[in-house]
Order: structure tokens, then C-alpha cells, then sequence
């Protein structure tokens, strides 16, 4: 069996600038903190001699590995992602960046949602990446319109109860 997989689907290039500074300080640490740490370790662990078994080695050697690919991505990410600072002309509506407060219909459960970049998302916080299925269905949406969004759960009948931008 091959370890080839396909190419993951291209997402979407917008990321808000919060999210923008936290993919440069995270690139910014494992360049000049993270790898010369786990380097000088590498190191360490090489002098010790016979590598084949050296467990010090080969961890390093894997660290080092899955540092170098996380800089890769985000050096080529950060190159093309654009950066959404303001807020939509229609404010009524649902875009990228807005705080969305949904009801379910049947339920009558609220939850509120932030529409943000895929590589932003944060389920704790409610962001959920604009590619999702849920953000897919509420884009140009406004107050109290009613759609159904099917879930992992099935289909859920939602209202929308309020939308809010950063800053309004």
C-alpha cells in the first residue's frame, strides 16, 4: 500500500488580521525559537554515536521534520492568503467576518457562530471556517431568514436571530 494520498481541496485565501498576526508569530517562533532548539538538540544526540539506535536521534530527526514541513505551509500560506480588514458595504447581511447568532427552529437552541478563514477556526470559540457547510448556507443571509443546513446530525432547521461585525 502506497502512502500517496490526493491533494487536499484548495480552500478559501481570506483569513482576518488577527489571524493573519498569529500564523506570522507562529512562523516567526518555530523558525528563529522552535527549530534552532530542537537543531542544537539534533546535534547533541548525534555526538552520541551509533544513530541507528539513538531514540534521542530519531525524535529529533522527526521534530526537526514536522517543524520544517509547519514552515513550509505557512511561509506559502501566509504568501497568498488576503487579509479582510473591514466590514462588508451591507452589514445586514451575512459575509466573511460576521458574528451570527442562529436558533434552531425546532429546538428553539441558540448558538452563535463566527465566520472566519479555514485556517482560523476555532470550535471553543464558535469560528467556523467559511468552507464549512454551515457558512456555505448562511453567506448573504439576513436577519430572520430560515434555512436548513444538513449536519452530521442530519438536517437542522435554523433562523437567524442577529448579525454583528467586529467593530459595529
Amino acid at each position: 500500500m502506497s502512502r500517496w494520498r490526493p491533494p487536499a481541496e484548495k480552500s478559501t485565501a481570506l483569513i482576518t488580521r488577527a489571524g493573519h498576526a498569529r500564523l506570522k508569530a507562529e512562523l516567526d517562533d518555530l523558525w528563529r525559537v522552535r527549530r534552532p532548539e530542537v537543531v542544537k538538540a539534533l546535534a547533541a544526540a548525534a555526538a552520541e554515536g551509533d544513530r541507528s539506535e539513538n531514540a534521542e536521534y530519531t525524535y529529533r530527526k522527526k521534530q526537526l521534520g514536522e517543524i520544517d514541513r509547519r514552515v513550509r505551509y505557512l511561509s506559502k500560506r501566509l504568501e497568498v492568503l488576503k487579509v479582510v480588514e473591514d466590514a462588508p458595504a451591507d452589514s445586514s447581511a451575512v459575509f466573511f467576518g460576521a458574528q451570527v447568532e442562529l436558533e434552531n427552529v425546532d429546538t428553539g437552541e441558540r448558538a452563535c457562530y463566527r465566520v472566519v478563514g479555514p485556517d482560523e477556526t476555532d470550535a471553543k470559540r464558535g469560528w467556523i471556517s467559511i468552507d464549512a457547510p454551515l457558512a456555505r448556507v448562511l453567506l448573504k443571509k439576513r436577519v430572520d431568514d430560515e434555512f436548513e443546513v444538513q449536519l452530521p446530525a442530519g438536517k437542522v432547521q435554523f433562523a437567524i436571530i442577529a448579525v454583528r461585525y467586529p467593530g459595529d
